[in-house]
């Protein structure tokens, strides 16, 4: 690993993460509504260029702060240049106190990978990719819009390994048009039988703007009904649960020890700090974010000014809320002991009768260590978080 130049100016040091937003992308996918772009070379550099000085005004402001894990996302970072993310992350080695930093994650998409840049990723300390694959029947994957084939998975996988990468994630989704069960469990047994150490396992969300939800509206589009897309989800646990895989998120199952760190960050509302087009963050109290238009993005960075949109102060019970929502989505659920550590009181001080009332619907379970969701809570994870809403 990389060592990095800032300094400790004094006081108690505080862990963040960092997320890189890279808006890049060969083609946008029929569900997709997250601003990105096509892949022009002249845009590209403008970007990296702004990227890297807007990581460098965060030098001084982040001097307190040891970061632990950075994920790159996008849009689809992989398909441009590795020595773009290697100029990027050399800048974050330069400027934050990466002496505890562990996990580096790249999203990538297969067919956009090559064995030149997968080298140029393993050199400069990424340790962790997420293959968007999300199923391996071609026919479905044309019909959303992914530009590759499940050959190219396999060939992308298979140049990963022999580089040395042992901390794949692979990306799926179910509920997608023309889906049928036994299209899904064929995906799910060929993904574990790979071996691979994360899967995330995602329903489709029709969202206003993309190509599906215009389809939808015509009523051109046949989705499994919701029930069906309940079998979906349940078989899809079975099967991971059958061959090692622990569900230690609602939608995210891995191997023992290969938790993904970072999206840990976000559950448990610990800091982090959004780098690029309307990227988010939670720091200092506050939660702010960039701009969303590219433009006004690299104009602020244009003139050394951060591309900030708007912030928000977090009061305590926000982030008590916050905490909890999200906290129910991991299997361990909310941490009794964390939460007084954390807040000064116990949980049922607050929520004593919200958490009765779930606990007789069977939607959460409570003992004295912590409170989870059900497997009936998880279905029904929406009626719960809504209680928990200031």
């Amino acid at each position: 690993m990389h060592t990095g130049c800032a300094f400790y100016l004094g006081g108690k040091m505080k862990s963040f993460s960092l997320y890189i937003h890279i808006p890049f992308c060969e083609k946008k996918c029929h569900y997709c509504d997250f601003i990105s772009f096509p892949r022009k070379d002249e845009n590209i550099q403008i970007y990296i260029d702004n990227l890297i000085k807007e990581i460098s005004l965060y030098k001084l402001r982040m001097s307190d702060f040891y970061l632990e894990t950075i994920f790159i996302g996008g849009g689809t970072p992989s398909c441009i240049d590795a020595d773009y993310i290697a100029n990027v992350l050399n800048e974050v080695y330069t400027c934050f106190n990466i002496k505890k930093l562990n996990e580096i994650t790249i999203e990538a998409n297969p067919g956009t990978l090559d064995n030149e840049k997968i080298k140029i990723y393993k050199e400069i300390g990424i340790n962790r990719v997420s293959l968007g694959l999300q199923t391996l029947d071609n026919r479905l994957l044309q019909s959303i819009g992914r530009i590759h084939s499940a050959e190219d998975f396999y060939k992308s996988f298979k140049l990963l390994r022999s580089n040395g990468f042992n901390n794949i994630n692979v990306d799926l989704m179910f509920g997608l048009p023309g889906q049928s069960m036994e299209d899904l469990i064929n995906t799910i047994n060929k993904v574990v039988s790979m071996n691979v150490e994360h899967i995330s396992l995602y329903s489709l969300i029709i969202e206003e703007g993309t190509s599906i939800y215009r389809w939808y509206k015509k009523g051109i589009l046949q989705l499994p009904d919701e029930d069906v897309e309940r079998l979906m989800y349940h078989k899809a646990i079975d099967i991971f649960d059958s061959n090692g895989y622990e569900q230690y998120e609602i939608s995210n199952f891995s191997k023992p020890g290969y938790n993904c760190m970072h999206n840990i960050t976000y559950w448990r509302v610990k800091p982090y700090l959004g780098i690029g087009l309307n990227s988010h963050s939670n720091l200092f109290g506050k939660r702010f974010w960039n701009f969303s238009d590219i433009n006004t993005y690299n104009e602020k960075l244009g003139e050394d000014e951060f591309p900030v949109e708007d912030e928000e102060i977090i009061d305590k019970d926000m982030e008590i809320a916050e905490y909890c929502i999200l906290g129910l989505r991991l299997n361990e659920g909310i941490i009794k002991k964390e939460f007084v550590k954390r807040f000064g009181f116990d949980i049922e001080k607050k929520y004593g009768d919200i958490i009765l009332l779930h606990k007789q619907n069977k939607l959460i379970s409570d003992d004295e260590a912590a409170i989870k969701l059900t497997a009936k809570g998880m279905d029904l994870s929406n009626i719960v978080e809504v209680d928990f809403m200031p």
